[in-house]
């Protein structure tokens, strides 16, 4: 009984220079503001889209069936961001559907947005995504060095969304884990995705 005595209060000195160790690594507390702080800056220097591919040059438009793809060209000429210049147009005899020939282009409203033209095609910019104004930020785990934060992006259309295959899909927001460390000069910044 008297060794375990003077074994508790050698065991709680142990313990506590263990803490005093462990608290030491040199790591900073990450709470939910900074978190957001650091991924607002990370998308503000790397931002996150998704792309579409727009085809250019001339284009042929057979009657029915090309319509709605003619009508996603018309509205983006309608905001200022295509050109349609009409080279020719067959009507079928007896027929109801017609061939449309357009000389399509990019005008420099759009150039904002492009961010590979090659040939007849370009890629353009369809949506981007950003911190959601409310909870972007869902959880936090890890250490005082590195954690994992969850955090909810919301999609910000833009002219060229109607584009896109599946638009509407998937809702309006999508969850993205990101890797966060902390460097004694710099402080928190994203490691990963």
């Amino acid at each position: 009984m008297k060794s375990l005595k003077k074994a508790a209060p050698f065991s709680l000195l142990v313990f506590s220079l263990f803490l005093l160790i462990a608290g030491c690594k040199g790591g900073g507390n990450l709470d939910e503001s900074t978190a957001t702080e650091v991924i607002t800056a990370h998308l503000k220097n790397k931002p996150q889209f998704e792309t579409v591919r727009i085809n250019l040059g001339t284009l042929k438009f057979r009657g029915r069936n090309d319509q709605p793809e003619l009508d996603k060209y018309k509205k983006l000429e309608g905001k200022g961001l295509v050109e349609l210049s009409l080279q020719s147009e067959k009507k079928r005899l007896l027929a109801k559907d017609s061939l449309h020939i357009y000389q399509v282009s990019l005008t420099q409203k759009a150039n904002e947005y492009v961010l590979k033209q090659d040939g007849n095609k370009a890629t353009v910019r369809a949506l981007n995504y950003a911190l959601a104004d409310e909870k972007p930020i869902k959880l936090i785990k890890g250490d005082s060095r590195v954690a994992h934060v969850t955090t909810s992006l919301k999609k910000e259309k833009n002219d060229f969304s109607i584009l896109l295959k599946d638009r509407d899909a998937a809702g309006n927001f999508v969850t993205k884990t990101y890797k966060l460390k902390f460097k004694k000069e710099q402080g928190w910044m994203v490691a990963g995705e």
